[in-house]
């Protein structure tokens, strides 16, 4: 008679933060940058395997963050140790805007494959998301001889000045640094929760014939003509916003739009993209193809790398026009090239079903507490929105607060996004069995937070 194996689970020893982790917040708030928006519940990691992480005070926490989605192949995969290693001893660095290295046009390669855009395209290397949209924003004004950007409210894209022209998920990203770099107009996404239109808007179409007329009849008609647009920069999830996708639809609607007016799209797909969707881009779950793309957090599974890719016919730049020091790293893009593999190999698929299973366990919670709102999300990128009822919709961000600070008591790591909501974006090698213990302990912190 086969013997039941006990499930996993968190183990945390000490209080938290523990009497070392202490000392290193002292350390950290003497010494370290005080912009940085670290959550109320402190976490001091010193190893992580997989889809486990470990402080310094040797408390075992299940990781359903993955580092803000970035540890797309679980924490120190050993393949991916392995192709660092091997990179690592034989060259770091050699700056590949000024010379060569073969890896460099092989991971562009790859992206040609896979990138949701019109081939043939070409890739330009990076550090980070923001300076992937940077190149973006260059790209398009020097492509389109245009300077106008459309963006949507709710929308993160980083924190430089061109990107954060775009960005508006919070106030504090914004507070202190003046007008914007950038001419960008802002309009509401179209969240089918919330529905931000009016009736008239909307129409019989719903949110997404909403924001089409708020598009074609307010801005092009009022502060932003056509002509001038350079392009609609979009999430096709909305990541620091509250993880929002985009409704059916809504992504045709808008390249139909960038079409009839010499408009191009760009998709910000740094946290939706490499398999967090439960495909290897979430723009391929509407079958539209953009012009350029920007990709970054999962795509090296914790290396820094952002990637820009771009049309062929729009990356016609010439030299000297835009380049990078770091970016296309040796190492890190051998990160990639394994991380990549590793998805096609399994973890997109993993992602899918284990992502599903997650969601309707997720979906099952809502049913026992009137203060879950709405749970939206595909893959391994899910958003839980709190409330103070679901009849009346008004947003309890005291109530997410408290839940996840009682869920990293109790071992699991998640972290809040926009104004409500906590997201679920773990490691893409999660188990059924992972989930199963996350959501018990998910249950108890909702319960215990009430």
């Amino acid at each position: 008679m086969a013997t039941a194996t006990a499930l996993r689970r968190p183990e945390i020893k000490t209080e938290l933060p523990g009497p070392k982790a202490r000392a290193i917040i002292e350390a950290d708030a003497q010494f370290v940058n005080p912009a940085y928006p670290r959550p109320d519940f402190k976490l001091v990691a010193e190893r992580g395997q997989g889809v486990w992480v470990e402080d310094v005070d040797g408390n075992m926490f299940l990781d359903c963050n993955a580092g803000v989605a970035v540890c797309s192949t679980g924490h120190c995969h050993p393949e991916v140790v392995r192709a660092i290693q091997d990179q690592a001893a034989q060259l770091i660095h050699i700056c590949g805007t000024d010379y060569y290295y073969a890896s460099m046009p092989e991971l562009a390669k790859k992206l040609d494959e896979i990138v949701p855009l019109q081939r043939p395209t070409r890739t330009h290397f990076a550090n980070s998301g923001t300076e992937a949209v940077e190149t973006a924003l260059k790209l398009a004004m020097h492509a389109t001889g245009r300077e106008k950007f459309i963006s949507f409210f709710g929308s993160f894209h980083g924190r430089t000045l061109g990107s954060l022209s775009l960005t508006s998920s919070r106030v504090a990203q914004r507070l202190g640094f003046k007008r914007q770099v950038l001419d960008v107009v802002h309009m509401p996404y179209p969240n089918e929760y919330r529905n931000p239109f009016s009736a008239d808007d909307c129409g019989d179409g719903g949110v997404v014939q909403g924001a089409v007329n708020w598009i074609e009849n307010r801005l092009f008609k009022t502060t932003t003509p056509a002509e001038e647009v350079a392009a609609i920069v979009v999430e096709p999830v909305q990541g620091e916003g509250g993880y929002v996708p985009a409704p059916a639809g809504f992504l045709r609607e808008v390249r139909r739009i960038c079409d009839e007016h010499g408009i191009l799209l760009i998709v910000d797909e740094v946290q939706s993209g490499m398999g967090r969707t439960g495909k290897m881009f979430a723009l391929d779950h509407s079958g539209v193809l953009a012009d350029i793309v920007c990709i970054a957090k999962g795509i090296a599974s914790g290396l820094p790398l952002g990637v820009c890719v771009a049309r062929a016919d729009l990356m016609d730049w010439k030299p000297g026009a835009h380049a990078s020091t770091f970016g296309g790293n040796p190492v890190a893009i051998a990160a990639a090239l394994k991380t990549i593999e590793l998805l096609q190999r399994e973890l997109v698929a993993n992602s899918a079903e284990v992502g599903a299973y997650l969601k309707r366990g997720l979906e099952k919670l809502m049913s026992k507490y009137d203060c879950i709102g709405d749970v939206r999300g595909m893959g391994m990128m899910i958003g839980v929105e709190f409330v103070k009822d679901r009849a009346s919709k008004i947003p309890d961000p005291d109530l997410r607060d408290r839940v996840e600070m009682e869920t990293f008591n109790r071992g699991v790591i998640l972290l809040g996004c926009g104004p409500n909501s906590i997201r679920w974006s773990p490691p893409l090698i999660l188990t059924k069995d992972n989930v199963d213990v996350a959501l018990e302990i998910f249950d108890q912190a909702i319960a215990a937070s009430i």
